[in-house]
């Protein structure tokens, strides 16, 4: 599931895939500029998904009742 995440995201134009032939193969992901421009709003969304989490934990408690 990782690799085809990753895959997803270099195809998307988000970051760069390098292979170096050693033994085991070496795979460097970096990010490109389109990735990098991303990076406050992923820092938002981490902000404010620690801020809220226990209302979310809270939400998932009551659908798992309401649903078992």
């Amino acid at each position: 599931m990782l690799t085809q995440t990753l895959r997803g995201l270099e195809r998307d134009g988000l970051l760069t895939r390098t292979v170096t032939p050693t033994v085991p193969v070496r795979v460097d992901y970096e990010l490109t500029p389109l990735g990098y421009s991303l990076l406050d709003t992923m820092r938002h969304l981490k902000e404010w998904a620690e801020a809220h989490m226990s209302e979310v934990d809270a939400a998932r408690a009551e659908y798992d009742r309401n649903r078992g």
